[in-house]
């Protein structure tokens, strides 16, 4: 027991440090110098002046609408003292923001006249500001909080290899029907003539006829339900009959493509 003890210290005392250069390093170098400034920790940060305005006013329960101007002014140029200090880069509109604040501050101070009383707060437009940018930033965090795909949600397949699928057979359109009849119809007119005659066409006895013509095992194509020696009407009168059947599911339409050819069969 004494030596597996001793052989795992062993082993834990020669887990390098760090890889360098795929060789490992087992021992700190004695002349390793680290700069006092390598590690810098920002524990606020913030997106521009109003956002640290806005932070300011927040951390002490301030009504943003009657800000005492030269408290946050004070604060506000402590934190830019802070980041000069700290050798941060200050960007112009952090400055811009003091000089404003500034302004704001001494117009403050100043006296007012009786019939300046009208006049407006000078805090009223850094008040419109902040307001505005509050709407913003707290209409931007609603929508960070916003389920995202591939951050909160992930997609995902699931593969059923001895699974089999019977897929339905496309539904034939009335347009499809109506534009396959027109073909007809045109070879139909080729046997017209010009005699004038009655003629005694049933639907009833075209549906007949047509559901001898099909049966359940084996699909007919739907042109040959037609006889195009009976001319305009006859065709007309065998589409009829074949709505008819489909509307009682006597007869299945069946197209394998768009615009492909129709085929039919009796309903099982």
């Amino acid at each position: 027991m004494t030596e597996e003890i001793e052989t795992t210290e062993t082993q834990q005392s020669e887990m390098p440090f760090a890889l360098i250069q795929g060789a490992p390093l087992t021992d700190l170098p004695k002349d390793l110098y680290i700069p006092p400034d390598a590690l810098e920790v920002f524990l606020e940060a913030f997106e521009g002046p109003l956002d640290l305005l806005l932070y300011l006013i927040k951390k002490q329960n301030i009504d943003i609408l009657d800000i005492p101007i030269a408290r946050i002014t004070e604060q506000y140029m402590s934190y830019i003292e802070l980041m000069e200090i700290l050798e941060l880069e200050l960007a112009g509109e952090y400055l811009l923001m003091a000089a404003m604040l500034a302004e704001i501050k001494s117009r403050m101070l100043l006296p007012r006249h009786t019939e300046d009383e009208d006049e407006q707060d000078p805090r009223a437009e850094l008040i419109r500001r902040l307001q505005e940018y509050e709407r913003y930033k707290e209409a931007a965090e609603n929508l960070d909080k916003l389920p995202r795909y591939e951050r909160d949600i992930f997609s995902t397949v699931a593969e059923f290899p001895g699974r089999k699928t019977n897929h339905k057979p496309p539904e034939v359109a009335m347009e499809t029907i109506l534009k396959v009849f027109s073909e007809v119809v045109v070879r139909a007119e080729m046997f017209s003539n010009h005699m004038i005659q009655r003629e005694v066409l049933s639907v009833r006895e075209r549906m007949s006829i047509i559901l001898e013509k099909v049966n359940t095992e084996t699909f007919i194509d739907f042109k040959d339900l037609f006889t195009v020696e009976e001319g305009r009407s006859g065709a007309i009168v065998s589409l009829l009959a074949i709505l008819q059947l489909m509307k009682d599911s006597l007869i299945q339409l069946v197209q394998n493509e768009p615009n492909g050819q129709i085929y039919v069969k009796a309903a099982s």
